[in-house]
């Protein structure tokens, strides 16, 4: 199954990316390919079972961008199981119709930064290596709480 990492340090201390991150409805806002989520009742804890939609926002060709077929079709719905939360360590879960899983690791660095890490398995090679990039490039743009370096 391929697994592709990515890295990037967030200008925004790791309590703030925590509390973003911990947010279910959050998820669409970075994650490629998700235009919704409707968590369970558990919310954002091991176990809890997730909605997902997926994006049907077509490229300016007039097609959909290839991570957005993750659920095989526009605004196809899925379901998200959360399968580990470590309070401001570690997220991870599992897209289960796709059979992808993921994992969110964090580490505070100097100056109120955080480090994060996503890494993705997924058993289709049509997923690019550029995806954990793209999702780590758009949380950076929500988290700037840290900005004034």
């Amino acid at each position: 199954m391929p697994r592709y990492a990515a890295s990037r340090v967030l200008l925004a201390p790791l309590d703030d990316v925590w509390t973003f991150l911990a947010e279910p409805y959050h998820l669409a806002d970075w994650w490629p390919g998700l235009s919704g989520v409707e968590p369970d009742r558990r919310g954002f804890a091991p176990g809890a079972r997730w909605t997902v939609r997926g994006s049907d926002v077509l490229t300016a060709g007039g097609t959909l961008p290839l991570w957005a077929h993750m659920l095989r079709r526009p605004g196809a719905t899925g379901t998200l199981l959360v399968t580990e939360v470590v309070g401001g360590v570690r997220f991870a879960f599992q897209l289960v119709n796709e059979r992808m899983e993921a994992v969110v690791e964090l580490e505070p660095l100097e100056n109120g930064l955080t480090r994060v890490v996503l890494t993705v398995d997924a058993p289709w090679a049509s997923m690019r290596r550029s995806f954990p990039r793209r999702a780590l490039d758009r949380l950076y743009d929500l988290v700037q709480t840290a900005a004034e370096l």
